[in-house]
Parts: C-alpha cells; sequence; structure tokens
C-alpha cells in the first residue's frame, strides 16, 4: 500500500557542498591574483569572549586562510565602548586591502549593534545587514546577500536548478534568515509564503508547499506529517536540547526522522545549512572584491 512516503530519502550534505564551494573560491582566488595582482580581504572584529563566537570567528579565521584570502581579525575588549568600535569600523573602511568586514554578533550590551552595523560601508558588508544591502536585495538589484540564506538558495537550486512556479512556504521571519530567503525564493520566480510561530493552521500552510525552509529557532517544530511527499525541506534551525539520557545534542526546527520519509531531499542538523554560511562569507569577500575593482563575476 502506498502511504505518500519517499524511501530513500537524498540527504543533502551540505558539508560536502559548502567543501566544494570553498574549493572553487580559492581556485578563484589565486587565478584573481595571478591575473590583477589582488588578494579578496576579509577583516572579523571580535568584541568580548562569547564561547561561541570565539570558535565561529575561529573557524572562518581558518577557512579564509585555506581559500588564499587576507585575514584580519580585530579581537577588541569586553568593555568597548559604541564609539571606539566606529572608529574601527571607520579605519576598515577606509583600508583599501579590506574587501570585507564582518562584526561578530552578538555584541556587549553597552554597545549600540544597529549604529555599528549601519556605519560598515555597504560595498563591505558581508554579512549583507546593511539597509542599504536589505533594500537593493528587496528591490531585486545587485547587493551582498545575508550568508546563511544564500547558503540554502544554493542548496535549493542544487536539488532543484529550475524553482519558477514551486510554492515555497518560509517558516520563520526573521531579518537575517526568513525575510532575506524569501526575496531570494521571489528572485527565483517561486510563490512565496512567509509564516510564522503564530500563523493560523501552520501545518495545513506547509503541506501546500514544494519547499520548506524552517528557520522559526523552535526544537522540532516542524512535524513530519506538515511535509508534503516529495517537498525540498531546508532546516535553519541549530537547538541544543537535553536527551533522556542527559546528554546534549544539536537539534533543527524540523523533526528530521519523521520529515525524511516524506521529502524528495533534506538537510540534516549538523551538516546541513551550517557548513554553507562561512562558505558563503567567502563567497561575498570574493563578490565584494570584484564589485569594488569592477573585475568580471
Amino acid at each position: 500500500m502506498d502511504d505518500g512516503k519517499i524511501k530513500n530519502p537524498r540527504l543533502i550534505d551540505g558539508k560536502a557542498y559548502a567543501a566544494g564551494l570553498t574549493a572553487r573560491i580559492a581556485g578563484t582566488v589565486a587565478a584573481m591574483k595571478a591575473a590583477h595582482g589582488v588578494t579578496p580581504g576579509l577583516a572579523v572584529v571580535l568584541v568580548g569572549e562569547d564561547p561561541a563566537s570565539k570558535v565561529y570567528v575561529r573557524n572562518k579565521t581558518q577557512q579564509t586562510v585555506a581559500a588564499g584570502m587576507r585575514d584580519v581579525k580585530h579581537v577588541l575588549p569586553a568593555e568597548t565602548t559604541t564609539e571606539q568600535l566606529l572608529d574601527l569600523v571607520a579605519q576598515l573602511n577606509a583600508d583599501p586591502a579590506i574587501d570585507g568586514i564582518l562584526v561578530q554578533l552578538p555584541l556587549p550590551r553597552q554597545i549600540d549593534a544597529a549604529r555599528v552595523l549601519e556605519a560598515i560601508d555597504p560595498a563591505k558588508d558581508v554579512d549583507g545587514f546593511h539597509t542599504v544591502n536589505v533594500g537593493r536585495l528587496a528591490t531585486g538589484r545587485d547587493s551582498l546577500v545575508p550568508c546563511t540564506p544564500l547558503g540554502c538558495m544554493m542548496l535549493i537550486r542544487d536539488r532543484l536548478p529550475n524553482p519558477a512556479g514551486a510554492h515555497a512556504v518560509v517558516v520563520g521571519r526573521s531579518n537575517i534568515v526568513g525575510k532575506p530567503v524569501a526575496q531570494l525564493l521571489l528572485q527565483a520566480d517561486c510563490t512565496v509564503t512567509i509564516a510564522h510561530s503564530k500563523t493560523r493552521h501552520l501545518p495545513s500552510v506547509c503541506r501546500e508547499a514544494d519547499i520548506v525552509v524552517a528557520a522559526v529557532g523552535r526544537p522540532e517544530m516542524v512535524r513530519g506529517d506538515w511535509i508534503k511527499p516529495g517537498a525540498i525541506v531546508i532546516d535553519v534551525g541549530i537547538n541544543r536540547v537535553t536527551g533522556p539520557d542527559g546528554k546534549g545534542r544539536l537539534v533543527g526546527d524540523v523533526a528530521f526522522a519523521e520529515a525524511a520519509p516524506h521529502a524528495a531531499a533534506i538537510t540534516p542538523v549538523p551538516g546541513g545549512v551550517g557548513p554553507m554560511t562561512i562558505a558563503c562569507l567567502l563567497q561575498n569577500t570574493l563578490t565584494a572584491a570584484r564589485r569594488r575593482r569592477r573585475l568580471a563575476e
């Protein structure tokens, strides 16, 4: 009896895709150096001692160097003021050797994060958070796109090269993931529904989707019977939970074991969208370096 489930769902290996993307970026960087004498430069600013941020910055540094780019890291004390951080951003904006600026979030409470992010030169805003880049994305113009949404779209297009006409449901409305990934899906000619935790009849809304992007920040909120057979499922969530044995584990926003049998393709957590974020940061840095020098993309 056909129960509507796909027996061998295709895992979307974000780690492998990110490794391939990083290798291609490294090849392009080497060619750029040879042809133009240009080495893209990425400056990362870390304020304070947040453990997760320190690990993330270390990973960014390692992959930046591995891609052949110039890595510049500024580590500032936790008591840094907004004005001090703004002074550093101004210096990086003026430095012709720096193509990308990333200020690691979260920042200490005394710092006005919005002022800092708005102070970054939009042409060097490799996080894609500046309102100029947000507006350009919303109006369909060339922009630097937030890294995680960019990675989501790469994974979607890897499995569905032409998503035009597909119904995509984005569960989550954050400025960092939900809204920009919806804009990218619209640019790909999808029909897009933005849903969230307060959406009425959310399971029924998701069941209509050919593509589900879950970015709501709630562990395993999207259940297996919310997934239409044959849908592509992109799980952006990274949530640490404690199991019955008392041990912590990472889970996504999608109940993976329930959803996988229904999906044509699905990202695991970990190993799905997560690895794409740093790879897309390098892609944005390369894009910024090209555009600043008016080199062909």
